[in-house]
């Protein structure tokens, strides 16, 4: 195995942590993982839900949200559709709840049994015969075109909350809610269905405050030079909207008329706004020596609303709070004072709303949920609403949730992103992938303590089937993808066959893939259907529109992704595939490499080094858990472990003062070889917190160790 730390310049790391207030090993950590810039750094700094990005930066938040308030009020029948995995789940319950709240005729289907992904013209006549008139599909729906205009002529509107990658024609639907929409301004892309949901859930809610619909206008002026710069900010639903700053000169040094002024892109933003600043006075003297004359601008001072909330900004000017912020510290060009006039109203009407964005948090154990089932990557702001997603789940305020966590062993003990993907998110995708998601919602809805055992018996039970089944088919199946393997040059695996349930496909594709370390497709094959999964190590955006012809849907993220077709198009489908499969260029990976993140001292390998993978949790996709390297440390025990001829190890490691237990799996055929008790070592490791019979200790995962 190939270790690889990053090399780094001293002097960059030492300024990194003077800038933001770091030790040094946090900071050489953040440069050797590429987080120093501001936008990556800001989300591993700041944690307050103020700061996850707008819901309405969305291009038809507006349009989706008045619909739905217009069908509440006329007292119409609402069809919530999702999907069948955990994602799927998480965002159909998430909008059956916010929907519930405000007393909406609201019902929801999931795809049963063998049924297809996404919406199917059977499930619009199912729909139409209850008298629906609004559908709002989540976790699916954007590649449904023709579906949606059988909904349209049937008298269904329809809005879609999506996530996966939009296909080049779009559903004619009432609105469409996607990050990865081409026409969206909302600035992040990688968020999973039910977060999706959650912003749409935010959003129902701020349509409730006095700030919806209302447009502000923020205005500032100041010297500079020979003249003044001024600028001015539209902010509807608390967004940006425009902003324009320009440059004026006093009349009596430029030789200008006084109606200068009111020519400029400047004057027409403002024309008929009461403009919001900080210190009317001051501004409108200003104002007035640029423009030579009284002005009849009409300022309302900010300040007193602002020292309601902010008392520390008493007698503080824009240019000393700037000073003062921390958020100025990420702005990768000059912080000016109209960005703290917009920064400062934007805080205002956050701690306004408070009660909102309290209500809300409440959601995100289920945005936490599904974002890790989905594997979306924990950056940005899927860091701050994981995190605060695992807050919740730790007070465990969910029935259902709080009755299956009890039963997979986790209370009483921090539960974490680990502990979600291991334990809880399979049991959950279970039903789902036996054809009853059904079962793992009712779970998350329910609030009756009788049937909420009644129903974790069964979805564990689901659980020991779905593996039960994985096994067989995993070995029934290898030596088809052996064969497989071989006849695409080691490049692509594909498997199908009729004993393998379609809620296996992507598990087995997963498992395929970590096996081979190449992509790979199974498909489960009926008579007259064949559905398949699709996963990859490395992006293949684009792959399966060399199909597209011959699926009947298809669809999803660039390493992960399904589709369906008829079963006669199977060897049309083979024949293909494995001639796109000979231009495929797979990165390199003829060896595997260990990264590391950080190498410590024997000094520094001490009880207070989990601070520092506490800051950077939650762990998971695209932040993975801390690899450190420690050097000449000694085994002074070690110990076979496991079931199965005990295939692991158990060591006690010591370094400097401390003692530390560790575990090696899978690693007892590399004892007495390439390490033994009582040497000394190079050890790669992991530092997590060990939960057993209640008790708390750390514990070192040994990643490898070198002599």
């Amino acid at each position: 195995m190939n270790w690889q730390k990053k090399p780094l310049d001293s002097h960059t790391v030492r300024e990194l942590s003077r800038k933001f207030d770091l030790n040094l090993l946090v900071s050489s950590i953040l440069m050797r993982r590429e987080l120093d810039a501001a936008e990556s750094l800001f989300f591993f700094l700041e944690s307050d839900p103020c700061y996850l990005h707008n819901p309405f930066l969305f291009s038809n938040m507006e349009e989706a949200v008045e619909r739905i308030y217009a069908a509440l009020e006329s007292g119409e029948k609402i069809m919530i559709f999702g999907d069948r995995d955990v994602d799927g789940i998480t965002a159909t319950v998430l909008l059956v709840e916010a929907l519930g709240e405000r007393n909406a005729q609201v019902d929801w289907l999931l795809p049963k049994g063998d049924e297809s992904y996404g919406l199917t013209a059977e499930v619009i006549d199912t729909i139409a015969e209850k008298s629906v008139t609004l559908l709002i599909t989540v976790d699916c729906g954007i590649s449904n075109v023709e579906e949606i205009r059988l909904a349209s002529a049937a008298g269904i509107d329809t809005i879609v909350i999506d996530h996966h990658n939009p296909p080049s024609i779009l559903p004619d639907a009432l609105a469409i809610i996607n990050p990865k929409s081409t026409d969206t301004r909302y600035p992040f892309r990688d968020m999973a269905g039910c977060g999706v949901v959650a912003k749409l859930d935010w959003a129902l809610r701020f349509y409730q405050t006095s700030f919806y619909g209302q447009t502000v206008c923020l205005f500032n002026i100041k010297p500079v030079n020979e003249g003044f710069e001024v600028g001015a900010v539209k902010i509807v639903n608390l967004v940006e909207e425009e902003r324009v700053v320009e440059n004026l000169i006093p009349p009596a040094t430029e030789g200008r008329g006084r109606d200068y002024f009111q020519r400029t892109r400047l004057a027409r933003l403002i024309a008929g706004y009461d403009l919001l600043v900080f210190d009317p006075e001051q501004q409108k003297r200003m104002l007035e020596e640029a423009l030579g004359g009284e002005t009849e601008l009409s300022f309302t001072d900010i300040r007193p609303l602002l020292l309601e909330h902010f008392p520390a900004l008493q007698g503080k000017s824009l240019l000393k709070i700037i000073e003062m912020s921390r958020l100025s510290r990420y702005s990768a060009t000059r912080f000016s004072e109209l960005d703290m006039l917009k920064t400062l109203f934007i805080a205002l009407a956050h701690r306004r709303i408070k009660d909102l964005n309290q209500a809300h948090s409440k959601v995100m154990d289920l945005v936490a949920l599904g974002t890790l089932a989905d594997l979306m990557p924990l950056i940005d702001e899927n860091r701050i609403m994981v995190k605060e997603g695992l807050e919740v789940l730790n007070r465990m305020e969910r029935p259902g949730l709080r009755g299956l966590l009890i039963r997979q062993d986790l209370q009483g003990k921090k539960i974490t992103t680990t502990d979600i993907s291991w334990h809880v998110n399979p049991v959950l995708n279970s039903a789902g992938r036996l054809g009853k998601p059904e079962i793992a919602a009712e779970l998350l809805l329910s609030d009756n303590p009788e049937r909420i055992n009644e129903l974790v018996d069964l979805i564990r039970n689901m659980n020991k089937e779905r593996k039960k089944q994985g096994g067989k088919v995993w070995e029934k199946n290898l030596h088809k993808a052996q064969e497989s393997y071989a006849r695409s040059e080691e490049k692509f695996v594909l498997i199908y066959n009729n004993n393998i349930n379609r809620g296996n496909t992507g598990i087995i594709a997963a498992r395929l893939v970590n096996f081979f370390k190449v992509p790979a497709v199974v498909i489960a094959l009926s008579k007259v259907r064949a559905v398949g999964s699709l996963r990859s190590p490395y992006n293949l955006g684009g792959f399966l529109d060399n199909f597209a012809d011959i699926f009947d849907n298809y669809g999803g993220h660039n390493q992960a992704a399904g589709f369906s077709m008829d079963a006669g198009n199977l060897d049309l489908f083979e024949k293909r595939l494995y001639e796109q499969v000979k231009n495929l260029m797979p990165p390199d990976q003829s060896e595997e490499k260990l990264v590391i993140d950080a190498e410590v001292p024997h000094q520094y390998l001490n009880p207070d080094l989990i601070k520092v993978v506490e800051f950077f949790e939650p762990f998971g996709e695209g932040n993975p858990a801390l690899v450190f390297l420690s050097r000449k440390v000694r085994i002074e025990s070690l110990e076979f472990i496991g079931k199965n001829g005990a295939p692991h190890l158990k060591l006690l490691i010591s370094g400097g003062k401390y003692r530390w237990p560790a575990v090696f799996w899978r690693a007892a055929e590399r004892a007495g070889k390439d390490f033994d008790i009582n040497e000394e070592v190079d050890i790669v490791y992991r530092l997590e917190r060990n939960y057993f019979q209640n008790t708390d200790t750390l514990q070192l995962t040994i990643l490898d160790i070198h002599r």
